[in-house]
């Protein structure tokens, strides 16, 4: 359904309690697959016994996990119980993974208060069984700026790795073309260049990743109510790279979703968390929705759309609060 669309769930208490009614886990509880492939877990990340119950004695070969750093951390906490809180879940992370694995962190910074929290998380990872492999960088086409800086159009990713893990790169292409003739180079006495030592006519993926757009209402994709949604694209890029079908991939946080849609499209199989029951049943609905229908998301409907237009209370709140003219079935 189009123009049917939910304000930020992080920023409206009244809507996100009624919603809290729609849900089918409560904090502790979990939720397992009909088809047996994955797991979502109304789950603390900090909490080691609560990590134990959910996933038993599986074991990981990726994490993908995109912690809250522009939505509750500097909210409710300081710097240093960010990164205090961030050791937990980190060590969390560590003990549920094989011991060749991946783990991919999507970390902001505070570009006014020196760049918090981007450092001191480097430095608290640093000593852990984790060893730095990049920073990766996605561009946002649509960015945020001021006049008395510059725009701000970027995202970080950081990738770390346990033992030798697999990493698939050699075709991993982007959709941008190999326009850039050079790189020279000797080959059985001949000189050649890019162009003809190349398989393809397309660049390959690096740590600068322009050709990944950002969700936004206009993509299928889009969940309504989540807020700093990554893109389907970059999950599945690194699910593709650094694991192998049927490896199990975990995510601790796990929102609108992406996690587990992009396992569920590339054959692997998932276990994700969320401390929030409401993001734990758009993520379990996202997936239902995508096997029911084969879309990847809601674009300018939404996950609740159905008990919405049911529930007098929920409309009239829409109505009054947001001027969303929505009609009783």
């Amino acid at each position: 359904m189009n123009n049917f669309p939910l304000p930020r769930l992080d920023k409206d208490s009244k809507l996100y309690e009624i919603l809290l009614n729609y849900c089918r886990l409560k904090s502790g509880e979990k939720w397992e697959d009909p088809e047996g492939l994955h797991s979502v877990g109304c789950i603390d990340c900090t909490d080691e016994d609560q990590i134990k119950n959910f996933i038993g004695k599986k074991k990981f070969t990726l994490a993908v996990h995109d912690p809250p750093y522009n939505l509750i951390a500097f909210k409710k906490m300081n710097v240093d119980e960010f990164i205090l809180w961030c050791s937990k879940w980190i060590k969390n992370t560590e003990k549920i993974l094989t011991k060749n694995s991946s783990l991919y962190v999507w970390l902001g910074a505070d570009y006014k208060k020196h760049f918090q929290p981007f450092a001191e998380f480097i430095i608290m990872i640093k000593g852990t069984g984790f060893k730095s492999q990049n920073m990766i960088t996605m561009r946002n086409q649509r960015g945020y700026g001021t006049q008395k800086n510059w725009m701000s159009v970027r995202q970080e990713l950081l990738f770390y790795s346990k033992g030798e893990p697999v990493f698939n790169s050699a075709n991993v292409y982007t959709d941008i073309p190999k326009i850039l003739r050079g790189y020279y180079k000797e080959v059985n006495g001949k000189i050649t260049e890019n162009f003809e030592r190349s398989h393809s006519d397309k660049i390959r993926a690096g740590n600068v990743w322009v050709d990944i757009q950002q969700v936004f209402h206009l993509k299928e994709e889009n969940v309504n109510g989540c807020f700093a949604q990554k893109p389907l694209q970059a999950i599945e890029r690194i699910i593709k790279v650094s694991s192998a079908i049927d490896d199990r991939v975990v995510d601790f946080f796990s929102h609108s979703g992406t996690t587990l849609l992009a396992a569920e499209r590339t054959g692997r199989k998932c276990s994700t968390i969320d401390i929030d029951p409401v993001f734990c049943e758009i993520s379990i609905r996202r997936l239902e929705h995508f096997r029911e229908t084969g879309l990847l998301g809601w674009q300018n409907s939404n996950p609740f759309a159905k008990e919405i237009l049911n529930d007098k209370k929920l409309i009239e709140l829409l109505r009054k609060e947001y001027n969303m003219s929505y009609k009783l079935n």
